[in-house]
């Protein structure tokens, strides 16, 4: 299976007026089809990463999602159209990150021609999954 990844700067809200630019890759992998990596890079010594459902970052360009740790909603203009979307990532301790909507939107079409919706769960062996464990 081929994978698919996307680089792109963000905005990290740190406060209602302080905003830092983060670079944020997202990256998708057919043989996890359900599921899609978050990984912000944050000067330090190791990234962070965050691993959330395809269809929820799908559906939060569309209308608010999520609950507990994960929380995705659109950001429009004026006159209604898309132009970013924020996610928040953390329950106590939290931290909100702007995408500029466009780029994201076309590497997730990537993903859905990769592996159309629907057909995530095609080649799984239930069989197998259900099988006893000696």
């Amino acid at each position: 299976m081929k994978k698919c990844r996307l680089s792109l700067h963000i905005t990290h809200w740190v406060f209602a007026d302080v905003a830092l630019t983060r670079t944020c890759e997202l990256s998708y992998d057919g043989t996890d089809p359900l599921a899609i990596t978050m990984t912000f890079d944050t000067c330090r010594e190791r990234p962070v990463r965050w691993i959330l459902s395809r269809e929820l970052l799908a559906e939060g360009l569309v209308d608010p999602v999520g609950e507990g740790d994960v929380r995705i909603w659109p950001v429009h203009d004026r006159d209604g159209g898309l132009t970013s979307f924020r996610v928040r990532l953390g329950n106590t301790r939290t931290a909100l990150m702007e995408f500029d909507a466009e780029p994201v939107v076309n590497w997730l079409a990537r993903t859905y021609r990769m592996v159309p919706r629907g057909t995530e769960l095609n080649g799984v062996d239930w069989d197998e999954l259900v099988q006893p464990v000696d």
